[in-house]
């Protein structure tokens, strides 16, 4: 059915999520609707500021910078963890109350778009954690002729083919879509706010953390969808939820030479070393300390987990020299 409001799902995309009234700006935070693994999972939080302030360590970085911070949990425990780290989060809404005062706040404009005042870093690890994936993109299907077409969108979450993609869209979807897909995302500007991410830092470590599919296993409809209230929802860009969709993470890396691709579990054995057994005698002579390594290593098998989390991408880029590999 043709809507007067349709628009491209981008352009409806960013007014839902980063508008005046935008989900992203509701005072609940992003944190009132889903888990993502930096909060909302028991332990989740800290295990994954273990990861970063390890990072930070092996690469002799002083300053970690949190991109998409949402209200700051995993930074405020980045900074708790390790108070000799400089720590700067960043987010579209004013500096959240409840943030330790040795974390700064940078106010972010939404989507690719990042501060002015976001330049020139040095010494710094720069974590985009689960940022890509919220920042708006083309949808494009296929017609009965298997045309690509862009799919436009009404605030009720009705659909439109429309016209063809542009060129660069052509490009994109010719590089790095195959036959089998009948539905993507395009990732342009999730490759343009990486690289202009990657641009701000002159000496460092950048770093993007997110769900994501490569050229060998893009999913045939697309992975568009929503969340609202803890569940998953239909996508509707009417800003009562959260809009998200999977990383193309080789085309992110390709336009950044000297990326490295990781997976969150392989990550996770390396920077913190292999998951060791909770020692039952512990329940005994240290039962406080005994409850909180079994919360750890709860928390370490759901970050790990083959086909959920662990499967999460790490996409590293070094910037200037680096101490460590």
């Amino acid at each position: 059915m043709v809507q007067d409001d349709a628009l491209p799902w981008d352009r409806a995309w960013q007014q839902a999520l980063y508008g005046k009234t935008g989900f992203y700006r509701r005072p609940e935070g992003p944190g009132g609707h889903f888990a993502t693994s930096a909060q909302g999972i028991p332990q989740g939080t800290e295990m994954l500021a273990q990861v970063v302030v390890g990072l930070a360590r092996r690469h002799g970085l002083q300053h970690v910078v949190d991109v998409g911070a949402g209200r700051g949990e995993l930074a405020a425990e980045v900074a708790r963890q390790e108070p000799h780290l400089r720590v700067t989060a960043v987010d579209v809404v004013p500096r959240p109350g409840s943030l330790p005062a040795e974390v700064a706040w940078q106010v972010s404009p939404g989507g690719s778009a990042l501060p002015a005042g976001l330049a020139g870093l040095t010494g710094s690890l720069v974590l985009a954690h689960e940022w890509l994936d919220v920042v708006p993109c083309p949808v494009v299907q296929r017609d009965q002729h298997g045309v690509w077409r862009v799919v436009a969108v009404g605030r009720s979450g009705n659909e439109r083919l429309t016209h063809e993609p542009d060129e660069e869209q052509q490009h994109w979807l010719h590089r790095w879509s195959t036959d089998h897909v009948l539905r993507a995302e395009i990732g342009t500007p999730r490759d343009r706010a990486w690289t202009d991410l990657c641009s701000r830092v002159d000496q460092g470590l950048v770093v993007a953390v997110d769900y994501g599919h490569t050229a060998g296993g893009r999913p045939t409809e697309g992975t568009l969808t929503a969340y609202r209230q803890g569940r998953q929802v239909r996508p509707v860009p009417d800003g009562s939820c959260d809009l998200t969709a999977h990383v193309a993470v080789d085309s992110l890396a390709a336009g950044t030479p000297g990326s490295r691709l990781r997976r969150q579990g392989d990550l996770l054995d390396d920077v913190l070393g292999p998951a060791d057994a909770v020692p039952h005698g512990l329940a005994r002579t240290e039962p406080t300390a005994y409850l909180h390594r079994l919360a750890q290593q709860a928390a370490r098998r759901v970050l790990s987990a083959p086909g959920g989390l662990g499967d999460f991408w790490w996409v590293q880029l070094p910037r200037g020299a680096t101490v460590g590999p």
